[in-house]
């Protein structure tokens, strides 16, 4: 009987999201990891890949050891050497992998929840960009045809999809390469940047709450540390909430002569930066304030971003352009515009994670290029700023137009609906105009719909100022919404209407078309 046959269960395929395999961790068994790994590795070797050496390294999650291991026997299958880099954060991984010159993979499912995880695969000259979706899984496609097709007893694996059994090879070599990351920071940085600053450390399950730490305090800095947890924690940066901010203003007011608090998400690669009154500020407007530190001729940021970016750059005369949500597009847009003759590139995404296309001379130093998220950066780059400015975190950004913004998603929102809504705002815009407001009605405040944005998702401008951007999850039951309006209360309140259950703007929308289903 052949593998296919004799598996006691349903496989469910990974699938690509913005950025990396994510799924159930249930669906991510051993035979499905050693699939997808095996098949990147087949895509990689047709690209002209011929090192010998891939980097592995995972979050904190329950889970990632085990997947960990998946990967590393596939590696180890396809005749390459496993290097395994141990819990470190995403952008640690790239940056060790690009200055080697070498492909890595990392195990994690960034800020989802815990019964989730994932896998995120980089190449040998960058992250794995949309262009590269497609053979990827044509090469995985025909990995899974090859294994299933195998005897179910002459197969490593069981019936249940994990290995027969799990010895290590001795092939498998582990490298610390914290060093040589935090090494990126201190070259551009002294040691005396942040001198006698009190920065708090939210750690929770971050995987990079150590090194974060340490570099802080190599860099002049008193820390404190707060709320380390053994369990994982699925914070999100797009997705802060009441209690979320509640504990931040908490941590201000236990430390009142605190320059900033800083975390990260589970992977550290996206930042929280939060200011000494307790405030977190969000990815797109800290995105700003770090391009204007690093003086930054060109930049990169979803079309999910406040606005205000827009209208602070116009006033600077930089060049910017928006993309659709997800570092493979900014990076696909850095790119265009090293071609374009721009030296100082750098993008960002809502999430906060910064990404530096060219090597960056600031203080007395240089920043080495990292083209894919990362966190550490900007949490340094805007304490040095305020640091240096003799300022304080929080008037930063008092230099963007008064524009506020909030953000938030709906769990458990089936995907069907979510590219139904999608489909029926991104028709004719009569018609999109005659849907949206059915749901984003006066009597709730919005003025009427002057523009349809479709780039990613679906972006409403209302007459009164406000916008409404909808998106779903590219592989999770997910649906975000981003406000924009003239103050905070507005913008949070665009966001609670759209989530509110069970009858908030995403539930109405979801029971009018299960009627029309009907």
């Amino acid at each position: 009987m052949d593998l296919l046959s004799a598996l006691t269960y349903s496989p469910v395929e990974l699938s690509f999201g913005t950025s990396g395999l994510r799924g159930l961790i249930e669906d991510m068994t051993d035979l499905e990891c050693y699939i997808n790994t095996t098949g990147f590795l087949k895509y990689l070797t047709s690209q002209g890949f011929n090192g010998r050496e891939i980097l592995i390294a995972g979050d904190l999650r329950d889970s990632t050891p085990r997947i960990k291991y998946a990967v590393a026997k596939a590696v180890h299958d396809a005749n390459y050497t496993p290097v395994d880099c141990g819990f470190i954060p995403t952008p640690a991984l790239a940056y060790a992998a690009q200055e080697a010159n070498t492909a890595c993979i990392m195990v994690t499912g960034s800020h989802i929840p815990a019964d989730r995880n994932g896998i995120k695969f980089y190449r040998h000259d960058g992250e794995v960009l949309k262009a590269d979706e497609a053979g990827i899984k044509a090469a995985v496609a025909d990995i899974r045809r090859e294994l299933y097709a195998l005897e179910e007893a002459k197969s490593q694996f069981s019936t249940d999809g994990s290995f027969k059994t799990t010895s290590t090879p001795e092939s498998f070599t582990t490298r610390d390469i914290s060093a040589q990351y935090l090494d990126r920071f201190t070259q551009a940085l002294s040691t005396s940047t942040l001198e006698g600053k009190t920065v708090v450390v939210y750690q929770h399950s971050a995987v990079g709450r150590d090194l974060l730490v340490a570099l802080l305090q190599s860099l002049g800095a008193i820390v404190i540390t707060e709320g380390r947890s053994d369990e994982f924690v699925p914070i999100d940066t797009e997705n802060v909430t009441a209690a979320d901010q509640a504990y931040f203003t908490s941590l201000a007011q236990k430390y009142p002569h605190a320059f900033a608090i800083v975390s990260t998400d589970g992977d550290s690669d996206r930042p929280f930066v939060i200011d000494e009154n307790g405030l977190f500020h969000r990815g797109d407007e800290l995105g700003a304030v770090v391009a204007t530190a690093l003086e930054a001729d060109f930049s990169a940021y979803p079309i999910s971003s406040s606005d205000a970016l827009d209208t602070y750059f116009a006033q600077l005369a930089r060049q910017y352009v928006h993309t659709k949500i997800g570092s493979p597009h900014v990076i696909v847009a850095m790119k265009s515009a090293a071609d374009d003759g721009f030296k100082k590139i750098v993008g960002w995404e809502v999430n906060g994670g910064f990404l530096t296309y060219n090597d960056i001379s600031y203080g007395d130093g240089t920043l080495r290029a990292l083209p894919t998220r990362d966190a550490f950066l900007p949490i340094c780059i805007t304490l040095a700023h305020a640091a240096n400015n003799n300022s304080s975190v929080s008037k930063l950004f008092t230099a963007l137009p008064p524009r506020a913004t909030q953000a938030g998603l709906i769990d458990n929102f089936p995907q069907d609906i979510s590219q139904s809504i999608i489909s029926h705002l991104s028709g004719p815009e009569d018609v999109a105009k005659g849907f949206a407001t059915k749901f984003f009605t006066n009597e709730l405040g919005f003025g009427a719909i002057e523009k349809i944005n479709s780039l990613d998702g679906i972006r409403l401008y209302f007459s009164n100022g406000d916008i409404a951007h909808i998106r779903p999850s590219g592989n999770a039951p997910q649906l975000r919404i981003y406000g924009v309006a003239n103050n905070q209360a507005r913008a949070d309140e665009i966001v609670s209407l759209a989530l509110a259950e069970p009858h908030g703007i995403y539930r109405q929308m979801e029971a009018a078309l299960n009627q029309d289903l009907a």
